[in-house]
């Protein structure tokens, strides 16, 4: 099925000069880059983002690493495109990661992990209404299609 996932590159990759490179990788698989934008996060959507880690020790830590440099989010779209994600992005802890993988090429923390990405269709919804407007997503309609799935695929 066609999904649409959330990318967010993490300013340790800005930083890094890697955000080509990510790209890169996510477009040779075959992934269609739907809507991309560079945003500086603040406060208020960082506490929406990372609800589920406000109350954590470490949450001021993440905060102000997420506000050094403007991220680059991207909406990702193919078939299974949010699982297909997540096997390209590696665990969450760079030193755990397989090689091969965004994580565990590019990086050895389990913060500055390089890019966050959606974990479910549900998550992927709400976190692309977070970072896009709906005129920030382009409908791509067959444009590669053919070139990318077989025609009973998609």
């Amino acid at each position: 099925m066609l999904e649409r996932t959330l990318v967010l590159l993490k300013p340790c990759t800005m930083e890094r000069g890697l955000m080509g490179e990510i790209i890169n990788r996510y477009e040779k698989k075959g992934l269609r880059i739907a809507g991309m934008k560079m945003m500086q996060l603040d406060d208020a959507i960082l506490a929406e983002h990372y609800a589920h880690l406000v109350e954590k020790s470490f949450f001021g830590i993440l905060r102000d690493s997420m506000k050094r440099t403007p991220v680059v989010a991207i909406c990702l779209e193919g078939v299974d495109a949010i699982s297909v994600v997540r096997k390209m992005t590696g665990s969450t802890n760079g030193r755990n990661a397989d090689l091969g993988t965004i994580r565990g090429d590019y990086c050895m923390s389990n913060q500055q992990n390089i890019v966050h990405a959606s974990d479910s269709p549900e998550a992927a919804q709400v976190e692309l209404n977070r970072f896009f407007r709906p005129e920030e997503i382009f409908d791509l309609g067959d444009l590669n299609m053919p070139r990318l799935y077989a025609l009973d695929e998609v």
